[in-house]
């Protein structure tokens, strides 16, 4: 089933603004007092079955591509909001991306596990090795292929953390802590399960500076059995990063491997109508001697 969802510029700007006012509104967290770890562990585990079935069950956790387009605004360090811009996103789980930045793909970021290209007018290059560095620990820590993925990884502990008001929701708290000393922690709000906030807590091995990767979901609905969020915003350590708006999605799709190659940047690069040489004068030559 393949879902449309128009979306105009003053609803953008509304809803962007709600969602700058929900985001701080965080109550502290009552906690799991009483509980035996072994208990705390089979809750936590009991509400992340939840979860996966709340977000479509089956058919979230047989989800193997998909591509979704919307239009994704990016914060300023001031805080302002920029303009919306469309984008076409394709995946190939767990980490091929290809993300085309306007309507004619003239603009392409690909990351396919360990490297990544880029298309623009000037031709193709390699991604920044920071760039690929930060799309390897997002493949890691991203919400769904922790759950599709990661749950049965040795070495992950499983904590129910109470409940707690998250945006003006009850939800209740999972916290899962990797082998890379990573904490991962699901706000499920109460009555649906589905996840409303996702948080990501890492530490510096050097420092042990604490840094932490907020996400937030909301407006759900169902296409191809999978319980997708309409409005996704991203927050580092307390600074918002960006929101993106999907207006239509599409999952398992007939999506050739060949799309996350540098050669598809490649060839459409060749694709690109080439500025007209100019004319070169007639060569002059000094007059000769008389």
């Amino acid at each position: 089933m393949r879902m449309k969802l128009p979306i105009s510029a003053a609803v953008l700007a509304i809803v962007a603004a709600l969602a700058l006012a929900a985001a701080p509104q965080i109550a502290r967290a009552q906690g799991d007092e009483g509980m035996m770890p072994e208990q705390s562990t089979a809750k936590a585990k009991a509400l992340l079955q939840q979860e996966i079935a709340a977000l479509g069950g089956a058919a979230y956790l047989g989800v193997h591509n998909y591509v979704c387009e919307g239009r994704l605004g990016q914060f300023a360090h001031s805080g302002d909001l920029n303009s919306y811009p469309p984008f076409k996103d394709f995946w190939m789980l767990p980490d091929k991306n290809r993300t085309e930045w306007d309507k004619h793909a003239t603009i392409v970021d690909i990351e396919s596990g360990n490297q990544g290209w880029s298309l623009d007018k000037s031709g193709v290059s390699d991604q920044p090795a920071t760039v690929i560095s930060d799309f390897v620990q997002q493949v890691k820590t991203d919400m769904d292929n922790v759950l599709r993925f990661r749950l049965n990884e040795d070495g992950m502990t499983f904590r129910y953390a109470g409940t707690d008001i998250v945006d003006l929701q009850q939800v209740e708290w999972v916290e899962l802590v990797d082998r890379d000393d990573t904490t991962l922690r699901f706000a499920l709000d109460e009555s649906t399960h589905l996840p409303l906030r996702y948080e990501i807590i890492t530490r510096n091995s050097t420092t042990r500076e604490r840094s932490e990767t907020d996400m937030i979901y909301s407006e759900y609905l169902p296409i191809d059995g999978v319980n997708t969020p309409r409005k996704v915003m991203r927050a580092q350590d307390g600074r918002n990063i960006y929101q993106a708006f999907y207006s239509d999605c599409q999952y398992n799709t007939d999506l050739d491997p060949a799309l996350f190659t540098k050669k598809s940047l490649d060839d459409r690069f060749a694709q690109e109508p080439k500025p007209k040489e100019k004319p070169k004068p007639a060569p002059t030559h000094p007059a000769p001697p008389h």
